[in-house]
């Protein structure tokens, strides 16, 4: 970025978002975290920097909070609604502002959670795909290069695989799970893990920022290594005492149907006006025991359609535009990172065992 720009940071108080801005403030940078509500203020708020508040949904919001702003980072989260509608009033606003350039975090799941060999960011996309998270990063992807069509802030499009590190929800969560019973390996977990730790992500977002001939594209980015899930989870279990072989391997073939059910128990309700009274009463009771009272809650391991395709991947996707375009260049090894997890399980207070003598 050129010297002494001002670089916001959109989706600060979340885990991607929060760790940019510390990175790039520890290195020196102007940094301006901007966030969702007043409760999100803390933690980026602990540096003492110009913490701004808007709804991304709101163009004259995130156009004041973008004041001064020569760049800005996307980060945002949320459900489908808000990747896909925050799109248009955060471009059109840095637009306004004479923001530079933007970085979107996208991710690597807009080619699926499988992909298929050889896809890379010239493969075609899908927004029909059976989780709803990628159909959305995908029309938000779109929606911003069509913006980007009007307008003259320049977009990167970022696409990170799994982003593990400290406060990662696949370190914290796995922990949880392994802590609560609900642990589990598809299939064993030997299949590819399209890992990025997160401060592998936070290099990529800088160099991003200020690479030439970057606008317009999309980037694939992940760690040096190639890796698998048994590789990503075990460290963790191992500082927790346990065994990663101890844990249930059911096959790709045992995945929940809650998905199935939720599209028939949709299409029964679309018609349960025109049924007798009591096929209707009947047809209320399952939706209710859907929703969170019946069968489909379970106190133990549950595959879900979503980590079946993860844990059985095939493909490790590449980084080669990234380190051509970008001059993209991971710099934290994998083994590295597991420690720095670990030891962050250790300061959040998880049970870690002393490491076990070889």
């Amino acid at each position: 970025m050129p010297m002494g720009e001002r670089v916001a940071v959109l989706g600060a108080g979340g885990f991607i978002g929060n760790r940019v801005v510390e990175v790039l403030h520890l290195a020196g940078s102007d940094v301006v975290p901007i966030v969702r509500r007043w409760s999100g203020v803390a933690l980026p708020g602990r540096f003492a920097l110009d913490v701004r508040v808007a709804d991304a949904l709101d163009r004259r919001q995130v156009r004041a909070a973008l004041d001064g702003c020569g760049s800005a980072v996307v980060a945002i989260a949320g459900d489908a609604r808000t990747i896909v509608e925050s799109i248009e009033p955060v471009y059109r606003a840095a637009d306004d502002a004479g923001v530079r350039r933007i970085v979107f975090l996208s991710t690597a799941s807009v080619h699926g959670q499988s992909p298929l060999a050889g896809t890379d960011e010239a493969s075609e996309l899908s927004d029909r795909q059976p989780i709803e998270y990628n159909n959305a990063k995908v029309r938000a992807e779109r929606q911003l290069l069509a913006c980007r069509g009007r307008g003259i802030t320049e977009v990167v499009l970022l696409r990170p695989g799994i982003v593990h590190g400290p406060r990662s929800q696949w370190i914290s969560g796995f922990a949880d799970d392994l802590l609560s019973g609900r642990a589990l390996l598809v299939e064993g977990g030997h299949g590819a893990c399209n890992s990025i730790y997160v401060d592998n992500l936070v290099h990529a977002v800088r160099c991003a920022l200020t690479a030439d001939d970057a606008d317009g594209q999309a980037f694939l980015v992940g760690d040096d290594e190639e890796v698998t899930w048994r590789d990503l989870y075990t460290p963790i279990c191992s500082a927790l005492g346990m065994d990663l072989d101890d844990l249930p391997q059911p096959g790709r073939d045992a995945v929940e149907t809650v998905g199935e059910w939720t599209r028939r128990l949709r299409e029964l309700s679309a018609v349960r006006r025109f049924l007798p009274g009591p096929v209707r009463a009947g047809l209320r009771a399952a939706v209710d025991a859907h929703r969170g009272h019946g069968v489909h809650e379970s106190a133990g391991p549950t595959v879900t359609q979503e980590l079946a395709l993860l844990h059985t991947c095939a493909y490790h996707l590449p980084s080669t535009r990234a380190r051509s375009v970008l001059g993209y260049r991971p710099i934290v090894p994998f083994n590295e990172a597991s420690v720095r997890s670990v030891e962050w399980l250790r300061f959040a207070g998880y049970p870690v065992v002393a490491p076990r003598s070889s």
